[in-house]
């Protein structure tokens, strides 16, 4: 993705934040990636990057099992910001001192500049910092000058200006802390020298230029959904070959209302992209019946997603020299591969185009988006001219509704959700806060409860209402729909939808839960 010198490595030390940390050093137009705090020096250095930035932890620097890195890294002679944790650790590891003084610092936190540097330079003598610390650094590494402090870290901030070495006791890289992007940005232009060159167009030249490379002359299958993701991988690969690619919309009977036209409107014909639509609801029906687990449900979606493409390429190659389409694009992004699994990382849930895909795939992967967050991918959609309709659109599961349906997925219970999350979906539009919330969607629970309507008993499905912010679906909080909203919602719900005859609402942020309900 980069040059020597253009990316700049995330090294994960444990960080709830380490992903924000990735997504603010490409806010300065620095490309970045995460890495595990097992990777080595030569590792590294492999890399050639242009800086480091250590992420914070969960444990004392001193906790038995706490995350280090390997120390032939600061030899390096690449510049290193160490944030929270890796401050501490910086310190610990250099000569300085960490010490427990048994008085934490959470939350907003007066910071005191104690000293001038071009570090802080622009920062006032008082400013507003978040902290998440128990551990404190009292004294800063060897050839460190301490330049700020709060009323229970002595050195909330230092450097090392030959060496390049910095550190803050305090996450720079969270909304709550005044001037954090800029101190971020501040390390990466000025201290690490390197060039903001990381634009939505150099994205997409980029990505071109590779995807050309990958794919020659050969022709090239795109799945499309009707969500950002794979829109915007297909409008990128279309870019490079043009008539070599050809898209499929497969209709699994598990996807939004509206789906199906939506996705013809754009690309068949604003785009004259050729689109191939396969309905295939009976097959993914059949397949779901009887399964309840939801790592089954992805499984089976994807690998059934798999075999339909198969089976459109070798028609696309009935009657030609070869087998038809040997490429298949998809719009993974990075969150996606983190939440997957990939070695450093926990398997949170398979992606159907991560981890759901079967071992014996036919096809090569084409992704110009992995290496991209969600805010990007739209940027660059925008970029590429799609519709701010489709750009803007929340996002959606790959394997659809199947996981908003938590139990046995049947047609029946397919309709009644389709038609529950139109309703929600519109009445979030009507109060326009549809671009405010990450996504706003209905969740229907295989349960029946007994309710009464017309003087009679009802036995009918329960409807939760799920709406979340977040920047990147790495974390969320649940959103504060206005009462009259949610009481508007579920009227209609209850009167519109038959079947449903009991709303509730998920007030459950992430972590501990997650966005979907599977």
């Amino acid at each position: 993705m980069s040059q020597t010198g253009d990316v700049v490595l995330v090294v994960d030390l444990g960080a709830q934040y380490a992903q924000l940390i990735a997504r603010r050093v490409r806010e300065a137009h620095v490309y970045s990636e995460i890495v595990p705090h097992t990777i080595t020096a030569a590792e590294v250095a492999a890399h050639k990057p242009g800086a480091i930035i250590l992420s914070g932890g969960p444990k004392s620097v001193y906790e038995e099992g706490a995350h280090s890195i390997d120390p032939a890294i600061y030899d390096l002679d690449i510049p290193i910001l160490g944030i929270c944790y890796g401050a501490q650790l910086m310190a610990r590891d250099l000569g300085g001192t960490v010490e427990a003084t048994g008085r934490g610092e959470y939350g907003r936190t007066s910071l005191s500049v104690t000293r001038e540097s071009h570090f802080l330079s622009t920062w006032a003598k008082e400013s507003t910092v978040w902290m998440s610390h128990g551990d404190s650094i009292t004294a800063p590494p060897e050839g460190a000058i301490s330049v700020a402090s709060t009323l229970e870290a002595p050195v909330a901030a230092f450097f090392d200006p030959e060496q390049r070495r910095y550190g803050v006791q305090f996450h720079p890289e969270v909304v709550h802390t005044e001037r954090g992007q800029e101190l971020i940005a501040t390390f990466l232009h000025e201290a690490a020298e390197m060039i903001p060159s990381w634009t939505n167009s150099s994205i997409i030249e980029t990505e071109v230029a590779k995807i050309k490379a990958q794919v020659g002359s050969e022709q090239v299958l795109c799945a499309l959904s009707g969500g950002v993701d794979s829109a915007v991988a297909a409008a990128m690969v279309h870019k490079a070959v043009g008539d070599q690619l050809t898209c499929v919309f497969v209709d699994t009977g598990l996807m939004r209302s509206n789906e199906a036209d939506q996705v013809e409107e754009t690309f068949r014909r604003q785009f004259h992209i050729e689109l191939i639509h396969v309905k295939a609801a009976d097959r993914f029906f059949d397949a779901l019946e009887g399964v309840t687990d939801p790592e089954r449900k992805r499984k089976i979606i994807g690998e059934l997603f798999i075999r339909i493409f198969e089976e459109v390429a070798r028609d696309l190659g009935v009657g030609t020299s070869d087998k038809g389409p040997r490429f298949l694009v998809q719009g993974t992004l990075y969150p996606d591969v983190i939440e997957s699994g990939s070695g450093h990382a926990a398997n949170i849930k398979s992606h159907h185009n991560v981890g759901g895909l079967p071992e014996d795939l036919d096809f090569e992967l084409c992704e110009p988006l992995r290496a991209l967050f969600k805010d990007e991918v739209r940027a660059v959609g925008e970029e590429l001219g799609l519709p701010e309709a489709l750009v803007w659109r929340q996002p959606f599961p790959g394997p659809g509704l199947a996981v908003r349906i938590v139990g046995e997925v049947t047609r029946e219970r397919a309709e009644i959700l389709r038609n529950a999350d139109a309703v929600v979906v519109d009445e979030i539009r009507k109060a326009g806060l549809y671009r405010d919330l990450w996504q706003s969607f209905a969740v229907l629970p295989a349960v029946r409860t007994v309710g009464v309507m017309g003087d009679g008993r009802t036995y009918a499905y329960p409807i939760i209402i799920r709406a979340v912010t977040s920047d990147d679906a790495m974390t969320a909080d649940w959103a504060r729909l206005p009462y009259d909203l949610v009481e508007t919602i579920a009227n209609r719900l209850i009167n519109e939808v038959e079947g449903v005859n009991r709303v509730a609402l998920d007030v459950t942020s992430k972590p501990p839960g997650t966005i979907e309900w599977e």
